[in-house]
């Protein structure tokens, strides 16, 4: 076997195990958001239970909460709205001094 398939199972086997062992070593672990952190830090500080400004529009639209997956699928439909802006214009920005440079080649 040559050097370079040793390195890809064994790197393979690593990526494995580091996803699976979460499973079995955080077995009773609660993960919680930073929104409910937030609000238990309020609750502390003045004492009373944090109550919202206001509700979400999309809970207002639907009349209840929003399911887990629904609220994760629309984060990254606006992480990738929000990655394809920011692609967009920085390769617009690498055309451009691409294409300034070729200009100042000609003009030599």
């Amino acid at each position: 076997m040559s050097k370079n398939k040793k390195t890809i199972i064994m790197l393979i086997s690593i990526v494995i195990l580091l996803s699976i062992s979460p499973l079995f070593l955080l077995k009773n672990a609660e993960f919680g958001g930073s929104d409910d952190a937030g609000s238990q830090v309020v609750s502390e500080v003045t004492g009373k239970e944090y109550e919202p400004w206001f509700t979400p529009i999309m809970e207002t639209w639907i009349g209840g909460e929003l399911p887990g997956e629904v609220e994760s699928l629309l984060f990254c439909v606006q992480t990738g709205i929000g990655v394809g802006i920011i692609a967009f214009f920085m390769g617009r920005f690498v055309e451009r001094t691409h294409q300034k440079k070729l200009s100042e080649e000609k003009t030599k």
